[in-house]
């Protein structure tokens, strides 16, 4: 996994609660290199579940309530690392319709090893989008924090997203 979102949910966790805790999780994750993870190192998948197990566990956050919050702190770190990737875009949906198809791309060129989860557009009218997320590590709440993280950041007070789980993917329907 990418190791920019381990540094990202580190510098949340200094954020949102404090730089101890994220000292005391690191530690007590007992990983070989101590935590010094970089942006562009790659990371098993199993640390950020242990990290964000530990911080459920010191939090009493439910797991995917804290992923979910990431994903939205995720995506404020994004439009300022990748704002490029923003341009012409005038709504969260006109965003989510290129994800695979212009985003991921560019992405694929910074992060040749990069494992990201495939967003194929079902539908799209003006105030609403389908969207069959797959993703090896399945991590719909993140998705979910990523696309209300750009409902905020787009303007959009009346987002509206609707999770479906089906067989080995999910559907959200996107509304604004």
């Amino acid at each position: 996994m990418l190791g920019m979102i381990f540094t990202e949910l580190v510098e949340m966790v200094e954020e949102r609660f404090s730089p101890a805790l994220a000292d005391d999780i690191l530690a007590e994750a007992g990983l070989d290199h101590g935590g010094a993870y970089t942006a562009v190192g790659y990371y098993p998948f199993e640390e950020l579940q242990t990290l964000v197990g530990l911080l459920a566990a010191r939090t009493g956050i439910a797991v995917p309530d804290l992923i979910e919050a990431f994903g939205q702190y995720l995506f404020l770190s994004f439009t300022r690392s990748h704002s490029t990737l923003l341009a012409g875009k005038t709504t969260l949906l006109d965003l989510l319709e290129t994800l695979d198809g212009d985003i991921h791309k560019e992405v694929y060129k910074l992060y040749p090893e990069a494992r990201l989860p495939e967003f194929r557009v079902i539908s799209r009218t003006e105030q609403q989008i389908e969207l069959e997320y797959r993703s090896p590590h399945n991590l719909q709440p993140l998705a979910l924090g990523l696309i209300k993280g750009g409902g905020a950041w787009f303007g959009h007070p009346q987002l509206t997203v609707e999770s479906v789980p089906l067989q080995g993917s999910t559907l959200f329907r996107v509304q604004i």
